[in-house]
């Protein structure tokens, strides 16, 4: 899932310019259509708009290789794009033409004409970023060290694409043909076949192949024609534009009822951003029908909801079907082509769009929010944080950039410079490091520079006990070493803020229910130093029976971490606490764990933050042991009441 989510969060970038390309090309085909003929100005907008929109595929397969790849440098957006181009002209029909010995490219599969969709662009866009993850630090011999780093990542993108193009060259066709033939024997369904044929027209959208599916339904393949004998007035009165019409109302009215849930369902501080997203996106899918700016928005990251938006698109059609009501279009389904077709011969009854879309606007929004908020969804501005941090927003982020940066320069110094330091990763907590020679730590300088302890877990490794924001010191670091950022040049902070322990004039109860079933054990019989040492501070340990940790008390989620092994929260009454699941339990990636809240959000006691699988933790060699941390008042003793 958050594979997906990060998949999703990618596909921003690219579909961000969407709605403005598709706002030019509906002028134009608005302007062109109401002068009866091509003009200047109609061609300029329309040739302005298609260069986005012609080449969606592409921008998809750039905009992924960013997106997906770690501390992206513009080295695997090269990359994806070098995939792209690798791929798309070794199965261009006259390519292929020559593959195959055919004299006449009219013969080439019509597969290969179509090869040019977003399932491609997607697919290119992961051995880009795929790529430069593996390969962006790659060292080659002397003789061929101009190649070595970041210049073999597009060689290796090309080598890659070469193999994705020999597997589509026989699997493409079949898929294609497979959806044609789909096509062709749902015809004869009546209306269900008109709600089959909604339905996977947009389970088909995410991968590009809808076009193989429209051909059979729009175009003369099986006869139907639908689209061209609609537009030329030649068609069925009352059966010609079936196929069409369902689409206005849920890309008009329904999406945009979808959009204005994804925006009242986001986190308060992040409206400001998703409202320039669903604003944009409600506006092209209602002018001009052009849904991919909302579509991409949570096809990915909300897969359970594209699969209700195509259940939905598939009984607008079938209703469509059994209703008088017929329109068509000829550049899709929104406000300009309905009010362009409006007179045409084939329209029936147009003015029941109208009616379906209110219908549909209600039901997107008031289903939409529900699902959202009952399976808390991670629509666009519902995130979870450690999403949504990346080099460029911590980069922006002003004294506390600078704060981590003066840290992370003290701690590299402390560890005895960066040349000692092998490998660097966080947990919830600590900074976990691999030393080319333990004995250059300077200890001391790590606590005077804000670390609240350290643990030597044996051999080369080390780790620094810091607090929830490890991993922003942990990027400081990784920057500060590579050359990307410079420590300031003021004295580092002797201490951060929000990270030690705060001295508590007395001894205080903070009683608690117990936030996951199991047995309660003291936390200095637990198998961890820094836990069983109260390092980071006081608290007990649960080995737990049950595998949902729920909020001991009310509070606000104040850390939530990628890899789903702990939680933090700040109570209602100031009590910071940490509750870990297992030892070393980071190591495992998530796998096993469930993070079910987002940082920033309020909950009440009993509310489920995370599941988690003790039988993966115990085949993974870990112990299940759950420590429950008070983070800010050594002197707390907690009670599970």
């Amino acid at each position: 899932m958050k594979f997906l989510q990060r998949l999703g969060k990618s596909m921003m970038l690219p579909v961000s310019v969407l709605p403005v390309a598709a706002i030019l090309m509906g002028i134009s085909y608005w302007i062109n259509t109401a002068t009866g003929g091509e003009n200047i100005v109609s061609a300029f907008l329309g040739a302005a708009g298609g260069a986005l929109l012609n080449n969606m595929a592409l921008l998809f397969a750039v905009g992924i290789s960013i997106g997906m790849a770690t501390k992206s440098d513009g080295t695997s957006a090269l990359a994806g794009l070098v995939s792209w181009l690798v791929v798309t002209t070794l199965l261009n029909p006259t390519t292929v033409a020559i593959f195959k010995g055919l004299d006449d490219v009219e013969m080439v599969p019509a597969a290969f004409g179509q090869i040019q969709n977003v399932f491609v662009g997607i697919l290119c866009g992961l051995i880009g970023a795929y790529s430069y993850n593996k390969f962006k630090d790659t060292k080659l011999p002397d003789a061929l060290a101009f190649f070595s780093g970041r210049r073999s990542v597009a060689i290796v993108a090309a080598f890659f694409a070469i193999i994705l193009a020999i597997l589509l060259f026989f699997i493409w066709p079949v898929v294609y043909a497979g959806l044609v033939a789909f096509g062709e024997w749902i015809v004869n369904l009546g209306f269900f076949g008109a709600g089959l044929y909604g339905f996977f027209n947009r389970l088909l959208i995410p991968f590009g192949l809808h076009h193989a599916l429209n051909s059979v339904f729009w175009f003369d393949v099986a006869g139907i024609n639908d689209l061209n004998n609609f537009l030329a007035g030649t068609g069925t009165y009352g059966v010609t534009g079936q196929f069409m019409t369902g689409f206005f109302p849920v890309m008009m009215f329904g999406l945009p009822g979808a959009a204005l849930a994804m925006y009242v369902t986001a986190d308060s501080k992040k409206k400001k951003v998703v409202y320039g997203l669903m604003l944009s996106g409600a506006v092209s899918a209602f002018l001009v029908g052009v849904t991919e700016p909302l579509e991409f928005a949570f096809m990915f990251v909300a897969p359970v909801l594209y699969l209700i938006h195509a259940i939905f698109m598939g009984i607008s059609l079938a209703v469509s079907a059994i209703l008088p009501v017929r329109m068509g279009f000829g550049f899709s389904g929104g406000f300009i082509d309905l009010f362009l077709n409006w007179t045409n011969p084939m329209a029936q009854n147009p003015w029941i769009i109208l009616l379906m879309g209110i219908f549909w606007f209600v039901v997107y929004f008031l289903v939409f929010r529900w699902v959202i908020l009952k399976f808390k969804l991670k629509t666009p501005g519902r995130e979870d944080d450690d999403l949504e941090v990346s080099e460029d927003a911590v980069a922006q982020s002003g004294s506390k950039d600078e704060g981590y940066l003066r840290t992370g320069a003290a701690f590299i110094d402390a560890l005895g410079g960066k040349a000692n330091i092998t490998d660097l990763d966080n947990c919830a907590t600590r900074l976990r490091l691999e030393l080319a020679d333990v004995s250059r730590v300077d200890e001391a300088a790590l606590r005077r520079a804000g670390a609240a302890g350290t643990m030597k877990p044996g051999g080369k490794s080390f780790q620094v006990i810091y607090g929830l924001n490890a991993q922003f010191v942990k990027d400081a670091m990784e920057r500060l070493m590579s050359g990307e950022a410079t420590a300031p040049t003021s004295a580092p902070a002797a201490t951060p803020a929000g990270d030690v322990l705060v001295e508590a004039p007395a001894a205080v109860q903070v009683k608690l229910r117990q936030p996951v079933a199991g047995e309660v054990v003291a936390l200095e019989t637990v198998p961890d130093p820094t836990f069983a040492g109260k390092v980071m501070g006081p608290g007990v340990a649960i080995e737990p029976t049950g595998d949902t940790v729920v909020a001991p008390a009310d509070a606000t989620v104040a850390m939530v971490f990628k890899t789903g092994h702990a939680v933090a929260l700040k109570l209602d009454d100031g009590t910071e606490l940490l509750i870990h699941v297992g030892l070393d339990t980071v190591d495992m990636g998530g796998d096993g764990f469930e993070t079910l809240v987002t940082k920033g959000e309020h909950v009440l006691a009993g509310t489920p933050l995370l599941r988690f699988d003790a039988a993966k933790i115990r085949a993974a060699g870990h112990p299940t042991v759950t420590p429950v941390i008070v983070m800010n008042n050594k002197a707390a003793e907690i009670v599970f009441v």
